[in-house]
């Protein structure tokens, strides 16, 4: 009988820290309710649902490279870049204060390309400075981040804008990818965040149904097994790198959409949300471990805390404080739940 009830505690034990993280998401929903009832409407839920579009993607990036024991730091920098690459060329011909003044209309895919093809290719240093130079991840990224800010910085103050925040973009670019919806009334669905679920969804294949999921996984789990096997490590790291600069380009992209402009600084910390909420969504630290739902459900308690507790309003310097607190259990969770595997 004692065999039986300590068998069951221990199922019930590893149900909780298996689904720990959809356990914080309701109790945040519920509590927040609690507090306004007006919180629970779907005129909330779009709200964070187009917030959190452009972070999961960032997100989705940053388990690429997570999910083989690396880590990059320059997400947030890519970002800023490709806002700015692809708001400076897609401005309406009448704003006064053109970042290009004779340029003719491009088609919207043009810039959008580009921005995602500067973000892929920055990924695709990274990669090849991990792979080839066997620098660490860290030291690689960090190197590149300050890299881009500075050529971001320089891009951005070239004449005539001279760091002007950039503005007057093209209704078909902030509208497409930015405040359109499908839909009509309350029930309608913002494109950024059909764009963001599709995105997942061919994340999910790569991560489940390719050889490169398959690879990464292996490679985070144990490198050197990975090369017994038969993985080529350095090209497998070089495809990882680069799909995450090319989500980060996305993202870049989707962002100046969104709020409908581009600065510098955009994109300042995206990087540390990003990998935050990866944490918080399972992805091991350790490398070798997470899913895309986990990822989602990440970003969305993000979502909610910096949402839900403005709207009920609690100050910003408390929701830093639960953020900090969350993010270091999701560590505990994980670590523990490492420990009870060995």
């Amino acid at each position: 009988m004692k065999a039986s009830n300590d068998t069951s505690a221990n199922r019930a034990g590893s149900f909780f820290f298996q689904y720990a993280i959809y356990f914080v998401l309701i109790i945040l929903i519920l509590g927040i309710t609690a507090i306004d009832s007006s919180f629970w409407s779907i005129n909330s839920l779009r709200d964070i649902l187009l917030q959190s579009s452009t972070r999961a993607i960032i997100a989705l990036g940053a388990a690429f490279v997570l999910i083989t024991g690396g880590v990059d730091l320059s997400a947030g920098r890519m970002v800023g870049f490709a806002a700015v690459l692809s708001a400076s060329m897609l401005q309406i011909q009448e704003y006064s204060h053109r970042f290009y003044p004779g340029l003719p209309d491009l088609p919207l895919w043009v810039p959008v390309l580009i921005a995602i093809f500067a973000g892929l290719l920055v990924g695709l240093i990274n990669g090849v400075i991990v792979s080839r130079f066997s620098v660490p991840p860290f030291i690689a990224t960090l190197g590149s981040m300050v890299a881009v800010l500075g050529l971001n910085s320089l891009y951005f103050d070239m004449k005539p804008n001279q760091s002007q925040p950039i503005g007057g973009l093209r209704p078909d670019f902030t509208t497409t990818l930015g405040s359109g919806y499908i839909g009509n009334g309350v029930y309608s669905l913002p494109y950024i965040v059909i764009i963001a679920l599709i995105v997942a969804a061919l994340v999910w294949v790569i991560f489940n149904k390719t050889r490169l999921g398959k690879s990464m996984y292996a490679i985070g789990g144990n490198v050197q097994a990975a090369v017994v096997s038969g993985i080529n490590v350095k090209r497998v790291l070089l495809y990882v790198y680069a799909a995450a600069g090319a989500l980060y380009g996305l993202a870049g992209v989707m962002e100046a959409a969104r709020t409908g402009g581009a600065t510098s600084n955009y994109g300042n910390m995206y990087e540390l949300d990003a990998i935050a909420a990866c944490v918080v969504g399972g992805v091991s630290t350790a490398g070798g471990i997470g899913t895309v739902p986990g990822v989602l459900v990440g970003v969305l308690i993000f979502g909610v805390i910096n949402y839900g507790l403005t709207y009920i309003g609690v100050n910003p310097y408390w929701q830093l404080i639960i953020k900090g607190l969350i993010i270091v259990a999701a560590v505990a969770f994980d670590i523990r739940k490492y420990l009870t595997k060995k």
